[in-house]
C-alpha cells in the first residue's frame, strides 16, 4: 500500500517545485552568446502626406441644376410634391467649383471649374474651407 502513494507524492512534489509551463513567455530565450543574427524589421510604408483637397468642391452625389428654378423643382420633387421637370444631374466625382452667390439655405450658385458652366446646387458649402485644403483658383 505504501508503494501506490509514492508515484502520486512524487508527482505532486514535482508540480510544486517545477515552474509552471503556462508563463507569459512560453519560448525560452536562447542567445548563444550573441551568435544568432537579428531578424531584420519588416519594412513599413513611408509617411506620405495626402494631397490637399480642393476647396470649394462638390463631392460625388451632389445635385447640380441649370437654373435656380430647376433646383426648386428638384427640391419639390424630392419632398414628394407635384413639380415640373427639372434640368438637374448628379456629380460623378469630386469637382472643383467657385461660389458665385448664396440664395438662402440650400441654394448656391456656382461655376464649375474647368468647364466654366454656371449651375445651382443644394449641397452644403461652408463659408470657411476645411484645414489643409487649397482653393479651386490655385489649381
Amino acid at each position: 500500500m505504501q508503494r501506490t502513494w509514492l508515484p502520486v507524492a512524487l508527482t505532486v512534489a514535482m508540480s510544486l517545485v517545477a515552474p509552471p509551463l503556462s508563463r507569459a513567455d512560453p519560448a525560452p530565450v536562447v542567445n548563444f552568446g550573441g551568435m544568432l543574427a537579428k531578424k531584420p524589421e519588416k519594412p513599413t510604408a513611408p509617411d506620405v502626406a495626402a494631397p490637399p483637397a480642393v476647396w470649394p468642391r462638390l463631392d460625388s452625389g451632389a445635385v447640380v441644376c441649370r437654373t435656380q428654378g430647376d433646383l426648386q423643382r428638384h427640391a419639390a420633387a424630392m419632398r414628394g410634391q407635384a413639380a415640373g421637370p427639372a434640368d438637374c444631374h448628379l456629380i460623378n466625382r469630386m469637382t472643383a467649383i467657385n461660389i458665385i452667390a448664396r440664395e438662402g439655405p440650400g441654394q448656391t450658385e456656382v461655376t464649375i471649374t474647368g468647364t466654366g458652366e454656371t449651375a445651382w446646387t443644394d449641397a452644403w458649402l461652408p463659408a470657411n474651407p476645411p484645414p489643409g485644403s487649397t482653393t479651386a483658383s490655385s489649381q
